[in-house]
């Protein structure tokens, strides 16, 4: 019966760091940022839930690709750090290619807000794609 359970302990350890990844890249886009996702999504702003999600997405694929590809949980670890910087470069990739994108989000612009969460989804399938060693 216990062989059933056998790798439960890996699962905790993998979910638990995977969740506090989660927080730390909310934590560290929501900075980045100019605009503020949290208010804006409570009011209703749906290009920021698009774009903040896209980003979260963004970064599920690579770090559910180092979760499976990882040959420990230092090495999780190193792998999520990078997929977080990919994610940084998609924000700055989004921004950079459209001109007042914070601004336009804030004002509700569906567009942009698909175009943010578009370019993180995006560089979260190349990243995830390149993990795969």
């Amino acid at each position: 019966m216990f062989d059933y359970v056998a790798g439960l302990p890996a699962f905790l350890g993998y979910f638990f760091i995977g969740l506090l990844a989660y927080g730390a890249f909310s934590a560290i886009y929501t900075r980045l940022t100019p605009h503020k996702e949290a208010k804006l999504i409570r009011e209703g702003n749906l290009a920021a839930v698009t774009a903040f999600l896209g980003a979260l997405i963004g970064f599920s694929l690579p770090l559910a690709s180092a979760a499976a590809h990882s040959v420990s949980i230092v090495d999780f670890i190193i792998w999520a750090v990078i997929g977080l910087l990919a994610q940084v470069l998609a924000f700055y990739i989004a921004n950079f290619t459209m001109k007042d994108l914070h601004e336009k989000i804030t004002d509700g612009n569906v567009a942009a807000g698909l175009w943010g969460g578009g370019i993180a989804l995006v560089v979260g399938i190349l990243n995830a794609a390149c993990m795969t060693y």
